[in-house]
């Protein structure tokens, strides 16, 4: 097949031989365009790996306390039907759990130290179905919140903060006290410290107690529990399913929240800031990808004389223009399929890589009483890979532009009254 010949003195001339100091210099411009263009896909994906990995590892940790769907009474108070909410809401494909629970603010106090803590009552049964939080704590602990013997387990941070171990008593202080002749009493209730459990993410660490719902429910004097707590067959489908839930399934008085819901600032802010990093990274590319100009211009004043020959014999402005769109998109698309074979080369193999560096320079990038991670999330998404490669395309054709124009408006008289 006959290959056009713009393709062949684009090619030609993107590897320019160093016949001549200039042609040398043109070509180390060249490759430095190239190599910027690859060193900056390869950051952008480096550091967007990084990113996804972390949101992700707090995402699942998260995720290790909070239910995928919590559905509510009306006004936080207790569900007005909980056989038919749990029934109605186990009937939809997505949902693979599903647990009643309390949930209440109180204060745990411990001689003279207190604490305010988010109060969660419980089925430990059922708990297993919803959450992974059977597995931050030891075998039998959950069992141990048998009703009417008010134990509690506590985040590692709070047991912490309070001084406390397993089987050490606290006192827990419930809002809406008793009205008595001599004032408002508060009601207070001494409970029993029976295990604690490490999810690894502080909020909840720092600021949650579990209890047997029974239990709760006679400390808080409701009825029957405050909600229902569902476990979805996909997380991400967590916002459709309770809107389907909401307007669909559940019938009476109810409120349903999703997860992305309960924790929308966080994740507002994580986005913003990977926006923003991507931002701030293709910068990086669009001056490498600009430095094609400076090549190309110094390659089209170095081929002046090529042009007006080629001119003379017939070539026409777009055949002259292509020729040189084709050695800056060369040299583009060569730098961002290097940029993306080192990217995800270093993304795949983070895990690797980090340890190793700890090694070599004796320091550690993420200690684990700081961070509670000890090692380096990466998590490559195409949804982040295919515009970045589309981007760094994009930059280096636009930048070969306007050379290939001065290119094509070479006058062949003008050029060839020298030579």
């Amino acid at each position: 097949m006959r290959v056009p010949y713009e393709l062949v003195l684009g090619w030609r001339y993107t590897r320019a031989g160093r016949a001549t100091r200039r042609n040398g210099f043109i070509s180390f411009i060249s490759g430095v365009s190239m190599l910027g263009i690859a060193l900056g896909v390869a950051a952008l994906i480096i550091v967007l790996s990084v990113m996804n990995g972390f949101q992700k590892e707090v995402r699942d940790r998260m995720l290790g306390v909070v239910s995928h769907i919590e559905v509510y009474g009306p006004g936080g108070g207790v569900l007005p039907d909980l056989d038919r909410t749990m029934r109605e809401a186990r009937s939809h494909p997505q949902v693979r759990g599903a647990a009643p629970f309390v949930a209440a603010q109180a204060l745990i106090a411990r001689g003279e130290d207190m604490r305010g803590a988010l109060v969660r009552g419980i089925d430990p049964a059922r708990e297993p179905e919803v959450t992974d939080l059977a597995r931050t704590v030891r075998a039998g602990v959950l069992e141990r919140l048998a009703p009417g013997e008010f134990g509690v387990v506590l985040g590692a941070e709070l047991a912490r903060a309070l001084g406390v171990r397993e089987g050490d008593p606290v006192t827990m202080i419930a809002p809406g006290g008793q009205v008595t002749p001599a004032g408002i009493v508060p009601r207070l209730k001494q409970m029993t410290v029976v295990g604690t459990f490490d999810s690894g993410h502080y909020e909840y660490d720092s600021g949650l107690v579990l209890m047997h719902l029974q239990d709760s429910e006679r400390l808080f004097r409701l009825e029957g529990p405050t909600g229902v707590r569902l476990k979805l067959a996909d997380l991400h489908q967590a916002r459709e399913v309770a809107a389907h839930l909401a307007s669909e399934v559940l019938t009476g008085p109810v409120v349903v929240r999703d997860w992305t819901r309960q924790n929308r600032t966080w994740f507002a802010a994580v986005q913003l800031e990977k926006r923003m990093m991507f931002i701030i990274l293709t910068l990086i590319v669009a001056v490498a990808a600009f430095n094609l100009v400076s090549t190309l211009v110094m390659t089209v004043t170095d081929k002046r004389a090529d042009i007006a020959i080629l001119r003379t014999l017939g070539a026409s402005p777009r055949s002259i223009m292509g020729i040189f769109v084709v050695q800056g998109a060369t040299v583009g698309v060569i730098g961002t399929l290097a940029g993306l074979l080192l990217g995800l080369a270093i993304a795949l193999n983070i895990d690797v890589i980090v340890p190793a560096l700890e090694t070599a320079l004796g320091a550690s990038f993420l200690p684990r009483d700081i961070y509670l991670i000890s090692r380096m999330p990466s998590d490559p998404q195409s949804g982040d890979i295919v515009p970045i490669a589309v981007i760094s395309l994009v930059l280096a054709f636009v930048a070969t532009l306007y050379p290939s124009w001065r290119a094509s408006r070479v006058n062949p008289a003008e050029a060839l009254r020298y030579e």
